[in-house]
C-alpha cells in the first residue's frame, strides 16, 4: 500500500476538523473520541451521532449498515438492463441514501431473506450505543435486538434522516454550477453526480457527495456547518 501524499493527508485533517472531531490544534474532540468507538468511516459516526438530536436512529441504522454491506445490487453481465430496471424501481427522490433505506424496508418486509450482512451490522452498531447509553434510544419493546435500549423512528419525517446525512457528508456538500454539473463547497473542486445514482438524471441546487451517493440538500442545513468550518482561527 502506497503511503498517503501529504495533500491526502491536509484533506483527511481538514475533513475531521469540518466533523468536530478535531480541534484548531489537532487533537481529538469529544465528539472525535465519541466517533472513534464506531468502526466506520468518519462521516457515517458522524451520522450517527447527529441522531442524538435529530431522532431518527432507525431509518440512519438502516442507511450505515447498507452502505456497510458490499454488492447490494446483483448485475449480470449478460442482463444488466433488466437490474438496472429493478434497481431504478426503488430510487427514491430524496436520494441514493433514501434508496437504499426503502431497499432495506423492502428487505425487512420479506423477513430479511437472504445472505445480507446488514441486519447484523445494525446490531453492532446498536450495541456500542447501548454502551455509550445514547440519548436518542428508548427501552425495547423489540426482543429480536436483545439490547437494553431501543430505535426511535422518523416515520415519514425524512427531513431528519437528510439533516443527519448532511452533518456526515457536510465536508463533500456540492452547489450546481451553470456549467460543469457541482463544485464542492469546502475545496471548491468541480463533481459530478455517479451515472448509478438516484439523482443523476436531476439538477438539484445542493448535494452531498455526487461523486458516490447523492442525497438532496437544503441551504438552510449547510448553513450552520459551514459557518462552523470557517469560524475565525479555524
Amino acid at each position: 500500500m502506497d503511503p498517503s501524499s501529504p495533500q491526502e493527508l491536509v484533506s483527511a485533517m481538514e475533513q475531521l476538523f469540518s466533523l468536530g472531531a478535531l480541534d484548531e490544534e489537532g487533537l481529538l474532540t469529544k465528539l472525535g473520541k465519541k466517533m472513534a468507538e464506531f468502526s466506520l468511516d468518519p462521516p457515517l459516526s458522524k451520522m450517527l451521532l447527529a441522531i442524538v438530536d435529530l431522532g431518527s436512529s432507525d431509518e440512519i441504522l438502516a442507511i450505515i449498515a447498507m452502505i456497510q454491506t458490499e454488492n447490494i445490487f446483483y448485475r449480470p453481465r449478460e442482463r444488466q438492463a433488466q437490474a438496472d430496471r429493478k434497481r431504478a424501481k426503488f430510487f427514491q427522490p430524496e436520494g441514493d441514501h433514501l434508496t437504499l433505506l426503502a431497499l432495506y424496508e423492502a428487505w425487512k418486509a420479506k423477513n430479511f431473506s437472504g445472505p445480507w450482512w446488514a441486519q447484523d451490522v445494525k446490531k453492532q452498531l446498536l450495541t456500542i450505543m447501548d454502551r455509550l447509553n445514547f440519548c436518542c434510544v428508548q427501552p425495547s419493546s423489540t426482543p429480536d435486538f436483545r439490547h437494553k435500549l431501543g430505535v426511535v423512528s422518523a416515520g415519514k419525517n425524512f427531513t431528519k434522516i437528510q439533516k443527519a446525512i448532511t452533518a456526515g457528508f457536510f465536508f463533500h456538500a456540492a452547489m450546481t454550477d451553470p456549467q460543469e454539473g457541482y463544485r464542492t463547497l469546502v475545496e471548491n473542486q468541480f463533481v459530478y453526480t455517479h451515472p448509478s445514482s438516484a439523482l443523476f438524471q436531476r439538477q438539484l441546487d445542493w448535494c452531498a457527495d455526487p461523486t458516490k451517493m447523492s442525497t438532496h440538500k437544503r441551504q438552510e442545513w449547510i448553513g450552520p456547518l459551514y459557518d462552523r468550518y470557517h469560524e475565525p482561527n479555524s
